[in-house]
């Protein structure tokens, strides 16, 4: 088996916790199921929210805890989907349940989706279930890859169309693009793939932003290009100019990428990860470059509470 299935199949394996919140009570892990005519099996009617719990010097924080929730709420209002407990509701939850489980850093996952009660392509008579589950979760794209880096290949996918399925909104049903695009990747020996959009300008990867160096300074798509507003994506941008370098959100084609210094992924599960070489053709050195290192260090300062300026994004459980 490949290096690149083996990160695959790793990435499948799915740590365990005792609770996981559903429609405002904790139930056990085992039992938190759903109907198979749910809606949003059959037609994708669900949003969904990443983000990763920290362990710090004063307990476990989660990262931008409220901004994960009110984009949830976002996500939801844009398919027309009423939630059932606002932004502030779902924060206290999160709280109380990775408390419930006893754990000092995890990644937290919330979802509101369709269920029982209709099938068609109208999701309106369908209610809404809320549910939020926490479980322990390494590096995303494999262990090491923090430093390592990954090799990525542009995809034959191209990113849905804004007029299609907006970026705005974080959809299960968006995902199957993703899908489609990360399998390939693996399938071709890649770590990841980076996907373009209708008109070949680069998008995003298949769960991450991404970022381009070139001459030090830091180039990222815009929103406008039909990216999600990742939340990571944002912290980074942030941080990079905290620590004084120059970040630019531009459009970028595909021969940024193989003339670029450094080029790297942001997302909450993947964190801040260098990628070493784009459809076999080595980026910069072919190693981790110092801005993406740089920025790594940052932000791992950021979650651990090391840096006071970036304390509010830190929501301590």
């Amino acid at each position: 088996m490949s290096t690149t299935k083996e990160q695959g199949a790793a990435m499948a394996d799915l740590a365990k916790s005792e609770f996981i919140w559903k429609n405002g009570e904790k139930i056990a892990w085992a039992n938190a199921t759903t109907h198979v005519l749910s809606h949003a099996l059959h037609y994708g009617t669900a949003v969904f929210e990443g983000m990763r719990c920290y362990k710090t010097p004063t307990g476990p924080a989660v990262f931008r805890l409220i901004d994960h929730m009110e984009r949830l709420e976002r996500s939801a209002k844009i398919i027309m989907m009423e939630l059932p407990y606002s932004a502030a509701e779902l924060v206290e939850a999160t709280a109380d349940l990775i408390q419930a489980n006893n754990l000092e850093s995890c990644y937290v996952r919330p979802i509101a989706y369709r269920g029982y009660g209709a099938i068609g392509v109208n999701p309106r008579p369908a209610p809404v279930d809320v549910v939020i589950a926490v479980w322990p979760w390494g590096e995303y794209l494999g262990a090491g890859t923090a430093e390592a880096g990954i090799k990525a290949g542009i995809s034959s996918w191209r990113q849905r169309s804004a007029n299609a399925l907006p970026g705005a909104v974080k959809s299960s049903a968006s995902y199957l693009n993703s899908g489609l695009a990360h399998m390939e990747a693996l399938d071709h020996g890649y770590g990841e793939a980076i996907l373009l959009n209708e008109s070949g300008l680069v998008a995003e990867g298949s769960g991450e932003n991404i970022f381009v160096v070139r001459e030090s300074v830091i180039t990222t798509p815009p929103l406008s290009d039909g990216i999600l507003a990742g939340i990571t994506r944002d912290s980074i941008i942030e941080l990079a100019r905290y620590l004084g370098l120059e970040v630019r959100e531009a459009s970028l084609v595909r021969t940024d990428l193989y003339t670029a210094d450094e080029v790297f992924f942001t997302g909450s599960a993947a964190e801040v990860v260098p990628i070493i070489s784009i459809d076999n053709r080595a980026v910069g050195t072919g190693q981790r470059g110092p801005v993406t290192k740089k920025l790594q260090q940052g932000f791992f300062d950021v979650v651990n509470g090391a840096i006071v300026e970036f304390a509010p994004w830190l929501y301590s459980v």
